[in-house]
């Protein structure tokens, strides 16, 4: 199984299991309209890892829940998401449910809110498999203990009539991956699964996933901040600004070599042992535009160096870094102006070209 996964990832063998093409999301209230997801696409392929990476309110888990098909009624969403060849922009509720945990599961970011304080776990696990796999409530408890085991529970016969309130988070968190992998899912989405866990928690989860995706050949969707766990377990990752995708490459490729402006401020605003002690964490200048609407614009270049009046005179589109290597490339930007192989950083040391410089940078000329 292991071998035939890590082929798929590295040659793309096979159609995608979960396909999303130009996805946008917008939610309408009496005064305005906000564009949380504007013209976001990707694929992923049997026993992949793709990343998603921004920071908070860039999209990444509005994009997750529109997959899911767990938005508001408010939410209006357009392009196409296609699971297993299925499209599920606009497929009826008692479609939606039949697909949900079976074909394409979810972790959620907070497992004490997602999980039922008044039901054992056994129970919130059996449910799902009674559902979809049609199990007596005996065999469905028996496969329970079989899954908590599984994501490496201690004791799982003991914990499984135990309620959430008894377990501790890293527990819980892995009760929530357990609900999630019940039915073998081809495509299963984390939504920040290591969040407010401590390290040693966090790397056992990280191993939960990675085992899974090894014996099951689960392709995951990893949401998340910490570019540490990106490095770790990903495949590929797929950078995110103002809903919009920005930059999308191999994980290798992307720490080597980023060519979008704001990922290369991520990159640079990460803390690293062994710094230069009290020097300032460099950040990136500028704030996050309002996504009351999206400019036919590049929305990051009032807070880059490198922007001119193309980059505020039209959108760019999200294509190869590289001249002359198609629109497939393994790695692709939004940008006018990336940066080259090579290439060294300006973005947290120059003054965005669209802001006006601060009287302390005025001073230091």
């Amino acid at each position: 199984m292991t071998e035939t996964v890590l082929e798929s990832v590295r040659g793309r063998v096979g159609e995608p299991v979960l396909s999303v093409r130009d996805l946008s999301v917008s939610f309408r209230s009496d005064t305005r309209t906000v564009h949380a997801v504007d013209g976001v696409s990707y694929d992923l392929h049997p026993g992949e890892v793709l990343a998603v990476v921004g920071e908070s309110g860039c999209g990444k888990s509005v994009t997750s829940m529109a997959v899911m098909g767990l938005l508001p009624p408010t939410a209006r969403i357009g392009g196409s998401i296609r699971v297993g060849g299925r499209e599920l922009v606009g497929a009826p509720e008692k479609e939606l449910q039949k697909i949900r945990g079976k074909d394409i599961a979810m972790i959620f970011q907070e497992p004490m809110t997602s999980l039922n304080p008044v039901l054992t776990i056994g129970r919130q696990i059996g449910e799902v498999l009674r559902r979809h796999q049609g199990l007596s409530r005996k065999e469905a408890r028996e496969r329970s203990v079989d899954l908590l085991d599984l994501v490496g529970i201690p004791a799982p016969r003991s914990r499984i009539d135990e309620y959430p309130h008894q377990l501790s988070g890293g527990m819980r968190q892995r009760v929530m991956i357990a609900i999630a992998v019940a039915c073998d899912p081809s495509v299963l989405i984390a939504d920040e699964p290591t969040t407010a866990l401590d390290v040693t928690v966090q790397a056992g989860i990280l191993e939960v996933l990675q085992s899974l995706r090894e014996r099951l050949g689960t392709a995951i969707v990893l949401v998340t901040h910490d570019l540490g766990v990106v490095a770790d377990a990903a495949d590929r990752v797929l950078v995110m600004y103002a809903g919009r995708s920005v930059e999308e490459a191999p994980v290798h490729d992307l720490f080597a070599t980023a060519r979008h402006p704001y990922t290369r401020g991520l990159l640079g605003a990460v803390l690293r042992p062994g710094g230069e002690g009290k020097r300032r964490l460099p950040e990136i200048p500028g704030l996050v535009p309002s996504l009351d609407s999206q400019p036919d614009a590049c929305t990051f270049a009032p807070r880059c160096s490198r922007a001119d009046e193309t980059c505020t005179a039209g959108r760019p589109g999200f294509g190869s870094v590289d001249p002359g290597t198609g629109t497939d490339a393994a790695h692709r930007a939004a940008c006018w102006h990336p940066y080259g192989a090579g290439e060294a950083s300006d973005i947290l040391t120059a003054t965005p070209a669209t802001e006006p410089a601060r009287p302390d940078q005025e001073a230091g000329k």
